[in-house]
């Protein structure tokens, strides 16, 4: 497996998460006004505010971007199609990626102005890995949703997404 196979898995299986957790808070009765649905919804915002800085970063962009929270939190309404348009973006992108696209480093700032550097691969598994996190702190703010969101594990994405896999 190549490196650009395995990303493209963990970025389908990210926008598979972000799709259920999405589903799942849209379905939270009541939930929009507790001081942990805003919370959450915060919490989402964050991770994908950073998606987008990361995305502008891979494009060698500029990003409007201040800090990697917003002073506004948007509504479920509002934030959902946006993650939904940015993961969609990661997987078109490393769909056109090559292998030395991926070895590439790119040299940034990070919001605070720090300076940094990563290969593309390496922004790209960040952001696997930090909306991971992110996702699991949401179930951890609205334990109502953990039932419907909890089979956000990677093993589980492959054999739901190719069913072949399970058998022997």
């Amino acid at each position: 497996m190549t490196a650009k196979t395995l990303i493209s898995s963990l970025l389908q299986y990210k926008a598979a998460s972000n799709a259920e957790l999405l589903l799942a808070l849209n379905t939270v009765d009541a939930e929009p006004h507790t001081t942990e649905y805003r919370a959450a919804l915060r919490v989402l915002n964050h991770a994908h505010v950073v998606d987008r800085i990361f995305a502008a970063n891979l494009q060698g962009e500029r990003h409007s971007y201040a800090a990697n929270w917003s002073a506004d939190t948007p509504v479920l309404a509002q934030l959902a199609p946006t993650i939904r348009l940015t993961d969609q973006w990661y997987i078109d992108y490393i769909s056109r990626a090559t292998s030395s696209d991926l070895e590439e480093l790119v040299d940034f700032t990070f919001t605070d102005g720090t300076q940094g550097r990563m290969s593309r691969e390496e922004m790209l598994a960040h952001v696997v890995t930090h909306s991971g996190y992110h996702r699991g702190e949401v179930g951890r703010l609205l334990p109502k949703i953990e039932s419907t969101a909890m089979r956000d594990v990677f093993a589980g994405y492959l054999h739901r997404s190719d069913p072949p896999r399970t058998q022997r």
